[in-house]
């Protein structure tokens, strides 16, 4: 912090009037409360009005005595600001914050898609469990009646039990009042429940929102119009409730430019130092293998420049070689899969640089990137997400490649334990430290990443099987279908003369499609 104390008077002629959180810190630069305003050149003022200090209690009295500087965050609402310095508290725990230090979070809902018939529930901590995450939530009444809607609206089940069968159906009401299509006893195929379920992630995620909000605004005017006040009233209460939920509200992170100690660069220097490598990893890779079933063994990879995601690098893949669930298979196959293509690019960009060299392959392309004649970089540091097993795996791939001096490192998530190839002994770096953050960013990303690839390939995969079940239908007429309308909804709605159109669909076959759809509707 400065010597010298800012003038507060200045700082407000400057100060923005919208909604954000602050940060007051006191002369050694420490957070010492964190605030969230409206107005946040309304709220800050007041701190420094002659008046405010007479009427202040004690405790208030001191906190504005200890304000040397504060730091603002913007955000576009009261509920991100909410949102926002619930989070900040919690990372600072600044003494004079007495709410919100507590474990207490906001409510998020979740999914878990890997589950036979998948159910929507409320939790307030997010793990990494490969579940779907929606949130968090500020308004919590409505969003337990968004929840309750969503399932009845949606044929969704709420019972307790993972894998519900016909003995559970025996003593469950929701199938008898209609709230659920009961797949745990045929009334619907899983394919068809597990249809619905991603049709409510979509629609949570704001996809078809407005339409669907349109007709519940219809169905109320017509029951106003039909003096069914009480109808109306509760299709008021939904949309009410449905439009609090789902308005747009960021989830913070670090890359979102939230104020926090994080600094790059200091990061990349410390890791360096800790992991005894010869450079700072201002470039970085990371793997992450999903999977779901054998049916989507999938991998990410995400790349960090300066301590910041290089969105444009990012590669994602479907496994070739492994066809069952091997995360040591997979690494491999995707490590393998990602260096031989930089090595195969370096090579034809300069041939000549790998021609009886002293050097090694990776100290020659280091010097190339460093003379920016390679397209694309090679890493300072990779790391597998996992322990020894995914890093030998790596590990070994690089060796045949003649880069086993390509620095990589295993990053373990149970205990944080960082592992070296060849190496029994592990290292563990402070969980306050910035490089340790630093690798924890990038992996978390990695896992982000890759499980959204595997949902989208689940939900493909669900939208197009769905098609399978029509008399008659084959794989190239499917391929076509999809190729022509670009997606089931566009298929289900279109007429007979609408299918004709389409390349190997004849008159019987549109009609066989029509028919098939209305019987499902």
């Amino acid at each position: 912090m400065s010597s010298e104390r800012p003038s507060m008077r200045d700082r407000m002629r400057s100060m923005t009037s919208e909604p954000g959180v602050y940060l007051m810190k006191d002369r050694l630069g420490n957070t010492i409360y964190v605030g969230k305003a409206k107005n946040l050149k309304k709220r800050l003022s007041s701190y420094f009005m002659p008046s405010r200090k007479s009427k202040a209690d004690l405790k208030t009295l001191t906190l504005i005595e200890s304000i040397w500087d504060f730091d603002i965050q913007t955000v576009r609402s009261e509920e991100e600001a909410l949102i926002l310095e619930s989070k900040l508290i919690k990372q600072y725990r600044p003494r004079y914050n007495v709410s919100l230090r507590d474990d207490k979070r906001f409510w998020l809902v979740r999914v878990q898609l890997k589950d036979t018939m998948p159910k929507f529930d409320l939790t307030r901590l997010r793990k990494e469990d490969g579940a779907r995450y929606f949130g968090p939530f500020v308004h919590s009444n409505a969003l337990k009646a968004t929840l309750e809607w969503l399932n009845r609206e949606f044929g969704l089940r709420t019972c307790a039990v993972r894998s519900p069968g016909e003995y559970d159906h025996k003593h469950c009401h929701a199938d008898v009042i209609r709230n659920c299509s009961a797949p745990c006893v045929g009334k619907v195929s899983l394919e068809g429940y597990r249809e619905k379920v991603m049709e409510a992630v979509e629609f949570l995620e704001g996809r078809g929102k407005r339409a669907r909000f349109n007709h519940l605004n219809e169905e109320m005017q017509a029951a106003a119009a039909n003096l069914d006040f009480e109808k109306a009233a509760s299709l008021r209460d939904v949309i009410q409730n449905l439009e609090k939920t789902l308005s747009p509200t960021r989830q913070f992170s670090r890359r979102q430019h939230v104020p926090s100690t994080v600094q790059p660069k200091e990061d990349m220097t410390s890791l360096g130092e800790y992991l005894g490598l010869d450079r700072a990893p201002r470039v970085m890779e990371c793997f992450d293998i999903s999977n779901v079933s054998n049916t989507h063994i999938v991998a990410s990879m995400v790349r960090f420049q300066d301590g910041a995601p290089d969105n444009q690098k990012y590669r994602r893949y479907r496994m070739k070689s492994v066809e069952s669930q091997d995360d040591f298979a997979s690494m491999a196959e995707v490590v393998r899969r990602r260096y031989s293509r930089i090595l195969m690019e370096a090579r034809k960009q300069d041939p000549e640089a790998f021609e009886v060299n002293q050097e090694s392959t990776v100290q020659i392309m280091y010097r190339l990137g460093d003379a920016g004649k390679l397209g694309t970089l090679l890493p300072d540091l990779v790391i597998v997400d996992g322990g020894k097993g995914q890093l030998s795996s790596a590990y070994a791939e690089l060796k045949d490649l003649g880069m086993s001096d390509l620095p990589i490192i295993g990053l373990a998530k149970q205990e944080e334990e960082i592992f070296f190839p060849g190496e029994s002994e592990s290292l563990r770096i402070s969980h306050d430290e910035g490089a340790l953050k630093l690798m924890q960013r990038i992996r978390d990303e990695a896992h982000r990443f890759a499980n959204n690839y595997n949902e989208l390939l689940l939900r493909k995969r669900m939208h197009e099987s769905v098609l399978d079940e029509v008399p008659g239908m084959s794989k190239s007429r499917k391929l076509a279908l999809f190729q022509h309308f670009k997606s089931l909804a566009a298929i289900k709605k279109a007429t007979v003369r609408e299918l004709q159109a389409v390349p190997g669909v004849g008159p019987k076959s549109a009609e066989q499609i029509v028919d098939w759809f209305s019987r499902q509707a």
